[in-house]
């Protein structure tokens, strides 16, 4: 029903405004008695076979959510009900930020695409972790943190201490997001120093905690061989518990939607089925040069339990979907389990 009504409803207005629409129905059905059991048996596939038991948690299935879709924490109770083995919220700053000028999201039909240039627009940490600590019980939550626009640099590892103290208490793991194409000067923080020096921060920090939380780094898809060199140097020196392979990519091929049409869209960064080999090729590598060794999450063109099968044959351990989630629907989770 989703792709033959629904899709082809919700793909008539601006992305951003359906996502919107989208979320409102969600919600209005779901506070409908009896929806919640129903959405949970058409939407859930499980099997003791699909569990895994990763960074110290069990997870009921592989198959979680990227960050990116529930930004503010306002549809865990929803998502809870499609069969996801684990939710990401985020990217969450300290601050409240309104992100990018619109427009800020578009859709690539002809490729199965998104480009977004959002701008790590959310509602701030204080507010989130409102929402948080009315999370549903018993599902897995991801908190991906970064910093805000107005934030230099060389203070940016402030803005991640702040995110993590206020959410510790209320999420399973943390993601550090550095790899964000839509904040200006962001993916500098890859670089090895400035990396480094925040993760051991983190890290540290982490150590004080009476329970200590898995932290995780999220990569670019755009890292050369000798960058990703650095990241499993960086990983094995700070001992952070693992990567998330891949944020979206600023390339452009292949792509077969009109070239004035990308043109005209402008900055932003892409995902969906053009960055899965490149996504797939990262995780081998990072697998293969770490000796299997950094647990791995991975993400990027995940439309189908082929796609997933990919990604945990290249060395993931567990993998997330975002745009396969808007070209899919509601069913992603439970096919893409059921295939695995």
């Amino acid at each position: 029903m989703y792709k033959s009504l629904l899709k082809p409803f919700f793909f008539r207005y601006d992305p951003e405004k359906a996502h919107y629409m989208v979320f409102d129905l969600t919600r209005f059905t779901l506070k409908i008695p009896g929806m919640k059991t129903v959405f949970r048996a058409l939407f859930s596939y499980k099997s003791p076979k699909l569990e895994r038991e990763l960074f110290g948690l069990k997870f009921k299935n592989p198959v979680g959510l990227a960050a990116g879709l529930d930004k503010n924490a306002v549809l865990i109770h929803e998502l809870d009900c499609l069969g996801f083995g684990f939710v990401e919220i985020g990217t969450v700053t300290p601050l409240p930020q309104a992100g990018n000028d619109k427009p800020r999201l578009f859709r690539l039909p002809e490729d199965e695409a998104v480009i977004n240039r959002m701008g790590f627009n959310n509602d701030g940490m204080g507010v989130i972790v409102e929402r948080l600590k009315n999370r549903p019980k018993g599902l897995i939550v991801g908190g991906n943190i970064g910093k805000n626009k107005v934030t230099p640099n060389e203070n940016a590892t402030d803005d991640y201490v702040k995110c993590f103290n206020a959410l510790h208490d209320y999420v399973d793991y943390f993601v550090v997001n550095v790899s964000s194409p839509n904040t200006p000067g962001l993916r500098a923080l890859q670089d090895k120093e400035p990396l480094m020096q925040l993760l051991q921060t983190l890290k540290d920090l982490n150590a004080t905690k009476a329970k200590p939380k898995p932290i995780l780094l999220k990569i670019a898809p755009d890292l050369t061989n000798e960058q990703l060199d650095d990241i499993v140097e960086i990983v094995f020196t700070t001992k952070i518990d693992g990567v998330v392979a891949t944020n979206t990519t600023i390339a452009r091929e292949p792509l077969t939607t009109e070239k004035s049409k990308i043109e005209a869209i402008g900055m932003g960064g892409l995902s969906g089925k053009p960055v899965k080999e490149r996504s797939t090729e990262v995780i081998r590598y990072l697998s293969q040069k770490s000796n299997k060794q950094i647990p791995i999450i991975g993400v990027g063109g995940i439309f189908t339990a082929k796609d997933a099968k990919e990604k945990l044959d290249a060395g993931a351990s567990l993998v997330q979907v975002y745009t396969g989630f808007i070209y899919e629907g509601p069913s992603i989770a439970k096919n893409i389990c059921k295939g695995l």
